[in-house]
C-alpha cells in the first residue's frame, strides 16, 4: 500500500538547523559584531570631524583615538566568527539537505520510483541544492546582516536628526516598493531554470547512456541538435533570470541615489541655513546613508532570491510526498509454507488487463520457472511478488499474510531479485557483493564459492574495480556477483527475471546451474529459453495472455502435449 510521506518545506528547513544550531548563532553574532563595528566607526568619524571644527565633543583625540582601535579590534573579531562559523554552518546544512532528500527518494516504491524521471532527482540534488546553498543558507545572513545595519543607522540617523531622518524614508519607500514587488520575477525565473534544467539533464543522460545506439545508427547530428536546443532553452532561461535580477538590483540602486542625493541636499540645507546640524553630523549621516542604499539595494534582491531558493524546496517536497510505501506489518525473513496467488488480477491501464485470475501456490523452497510466449505477463507476475505494485485484485499472500500489510523493510529481508541487467557499482568486487555492508569473511567466502566466482577472485583479486555499470566484467560474472548478494544476505526467495537473456549458451547454462543447485531458497525463474534445463525445475509454470494454462513437471507437460509442448517444439526448430 502506498501512503503520502507527508514531506514539507518546514521539515527540510528544520533539518538545515538542526544540531547546526551553535555554528549558526556564531554567524548571527558575527554579523551582530560586525554592525556594532560598522556603526561604532560612523559615530567616530562624525566626532573626529567635529573635533577637527573646533566643535566642543565632549572626548578628546587620546579617547577617540582608543575608541577608534577598539572598533578595529570589535572588527577583527567579527572576521574571526565568520572564518569559523558560517562555512561550517552552510557546508553542515546543505550536507543535511541533501541526505534528508536521498532518505526520502530511498523510501519510494520500486515501480513508482522506475516511472519517475530521474535526472529530476539528479537536478534536486546538484543544481537545485547549489542554488539553495547560495541563495537560501548564504542569504540568511545577508539578508539579517543588512536588515541590521539598515535598521542600526535608521536609530542613529534619528538620534542625530529626525526631519532628516523622515526625509529619508520618504524618498526611499516608492524604490523600494518597487524593487519587492518586481522580485518575484527572480523567482518565477528560477523556478523555470530549475524545470528546463530537468529536461537538460535527461536529455544529457540518455545521450550518453545511448552512445552506442547513437553512433550505429549514425544519429549524431540529430540528437547534437537536440542537445543544442536543450542548451539554448537552460541558457535563455538563465539570461532571463540575470535580467530580472538586474531589473531589481537596478530599481533598488536607484531609489538609493535619490535618497542619498536628497538627504545630502536638505542636510546642506540644515547645517547652512537653519544652522540646527553641525558639519560633522552632516557628513555622517551621508556615511550612514551608505549603510541604507547597500540594504536597499540588496535586500529585495537577497529576498527574491530566497524566495526562488524556497519554492525548490517546496518543489522537491511536493514530489516526495507521493508512493511512499506503508511501513506495514513485521514479517519474519522465513518462507515456511510459500507464496500463495488468490485470484490475481492485474493491468498497467483500464481495460488492458496484463493478468487475469491468476490462482497458484510457490510451495517454499521449490524451484519454479515462468514461460510463456512474449507479452504474457511473466515478469508482470515477478514485479508482483516484489511489490513493485499494489494496485492489483485478488491477494499475493506470504504464509498466508498479505503482501500489502507486510512492510517493505521486511519483505526485501525475505526476497532477493536477480534482473537480466545486474547494476554493478564502480566499486571492488566484494563490495558489490557485500553492497558496502559488513559482513563475517566466512560468509562472504561461502557466497563467493557458491555463485561460481572464486575463479574470478583468484584471477583478479578481491579489490579488483568493477568499473562504470560494471564494465570490466562479462554478462554472466555480473549475473553472479547478484547470486552472491543474494547468497550473503540468505533470502529465503529469489526471484530471477531473464538473467541468461543476453548470455552465451556456455555461461547461460552456467548461471542457471548456479541458480538451480542453490537449497533451501524458493527459486522463481522467468525464462524465455526453452531448452532441457526446464528439467532441473521441481515445476514449470506456463503463461499465456495473463493465466496459467499449464503447470507441471517438464516430463509431465511434454507428455501433454498441450501448449508447452508446442512452445517447446517450435522453439527446438
Amino acid at each position: 500500500m502506498t501512503k503520502a510521506n507527508n514531506v514539507s518545506t518546514g521539515e527540510f528547513t528544520r533539518a538545515l538547523f538542526r544540531g547546526n544550531g551553535g555554528y549558526f548563532l556564531l554567524a548571527v553574532l558575527h554579523t551582530v559584531t560586525l554592525t556594532c563595528a560598522n556603526l561604532m566607526l560612523s559615530w567616530l568619524m562624525q566626532q573626529l570631524i567635529d573635533l577637527a571644527t573646533g566643535a566642543n565633543t565632549g572626548y578628546s583625540l587620546t579617547q577617540l583615538a582608543i575608541l577608534s582601535v577598539c572598533s578595529l579590534l570589535l572588527l577583527a573579531l567579527a572576521f574571526v566568527f565568520t572564518y569559523h562559523a558560517t562555512p561550517r554552518f552552510i557546508a553542515n546544512a546543505i550536507g543535511a539537505y541533501k541526505n534528508l532528500v536521498f532518505s526520502k527518494i530511498a523510501k519510494k516504491n520500486i515501480a513508482a520510483f522506475s516511472k519517475e524521471n530521474t535526472a529530476f532527482y539528479v537536478s534536486v540534488l546538484s543544481n537545485d541544492a547549489n542554488t539553495i546553498e547560495t541563495n537560501y543558507l548564504a542569504n540568511i545572513f545577508n539578508i539579517f546582516n543588512q536588515g541590521l545595519l539598515l535598521a542600526g543607522a535608521l536609530g542613529m540617523m534619528l538620534w542625530y536628526s529626525p526631519t532628516l531622518t523622515l526625509v529619508c524614508i520618504l524618498l526611499s519607500i516608492l524604490p523600494i516598493l518597487c524593487a519587492i514587488a518586481a522580485g518575484g520575477r527572480v523567482a518565477e525565473a528560477e523556478k523555470e531554470v530549475s524545470e528546463k534544467n530537468e529536461s537538460y539533464m535527461s536529455t544529457l543522460r540518455d545521450s550518453l547512456a545511448g552512445f552506442s545506439v547513437v553512433k550505429a545508427f549514425q544519429a549524431e547530428t540529430a540528437v547534437c541538435r537536440i542537445f543544442a536546443q536543450k542548451v539554448r532553452q537552460v541558457s535563455d532561461l538563465k539570461c532571463r533570470r540575470r535580467k530580472a535580477g538586474i531589473w531589481v538590483q537596478g530599481l533598488s540602486a536607484m531609489g538609493g541615489c535619490i535618497a542619498q542625493v536628497g538627504i545630502f541636499l536638505f542636510g546642506a540645507y540644515l547645517a547652512v541655513v537653519q544652522q540646527s546640524v553641525s558639519a560633522g553630523v552632516v557628513i555622517v549621516f551621508v556615511q550612514l546613508m551608505n549603510f541604507l542604499i547597500e540594504p536597499i539595494g540588496a535586500i529585495p534582491q537577497y529576498l527574491a532570491e530566497y524566495k526562488a531558493a524556497q519554492a525548490l524546496i517546496g518543489k522537491v517536497a511536493q514530489a516526495l510526498n507521493q508512493n511512499i510505501r506503508d511501513e506495514g506489518i513485521w514479517l519474519p525473513a522465513q518462507l515456511k509454507k510459500g507464496i500463495e496467488i488468490c485470484s490475481l488480477s492485474f493491468a498497467y491501464a483500464p481495460d488492458k488487463p496484463v493478468l487475469n485470475e491468476i490462482n497458484f501456490k510457490f510451495e517454499a523452497g521449490k524451484s519454479y520457472a515462468v514461460v510463456g510466449a512474449s507479452g504474457c505477463g511473466k515478469s508482470t507476475l515477478l514485479n508482483l511478488l516484489l511489490a513493485a505494485h499494489d494496485q492489483y485484485s485478488g491477494s499475493i499472500l506470504y504464509d498466508g499474510m498479505e503482501q500489502r500489510t507486510i512492510s517493505s523493510q521486511a519483505l526485501y529481508e525475505l526476497i532477493s531479485i536477480i534482473e537480466q541487467n545486474v547494476f554493478v557499482f564502480n566499486a571492488s568486487i566484494v563490495e558489490n557483493i557485500t553492497m558496502f555492508r559488513p559482513f563475517p569473511q566466512s560468509e562472504i567466502d561461502s557466497a563467493i564459492k557458491q555463485s561460481g566466482l572464486s575463479a574470478l577472485i583468484a584471477q583478479r583479486g578481491p579489490d579488483y574495480l568493477c568499473g562504470e555499470n560494471g564494465a570490466g566484467l562479462s554478462g554472466g560474472e555480473r549475473q553472479r556477483i547478484s547470486i552472491a548478494r543474494s547468497l550473503l544476505r540468505k533470502s529465503r526467495v529469489l526471484l530471477a527475471d531473464e538473467i541468461t537473456a543476453a548470455l552465451d549458451a556456455e555461461t547461460a547454462k552456467q548461471v542457471s546451474n548456479a541458480v538451480l543447485s542453490l537449497e533451501g531458497l524458493t527459486r522463481i525463474v522467468v525464462t524465455h529459453k526453452l531448452d532441457s534445463a526446464l528439467a532441473q525445475y521441481d515445476c514449470i509454470v506456463v503463461l499465456k495472455a495473463g493465466r496459467i494454462v499449464q503447470s507441471g513437471s517438464f516430463d509431465a507437460l511434454m507428455a501433454s502435449k498441450d501448449y508447452f509442448y508446442s512452445l517447446y517444439t517450435v522453439s527446438q526448430s
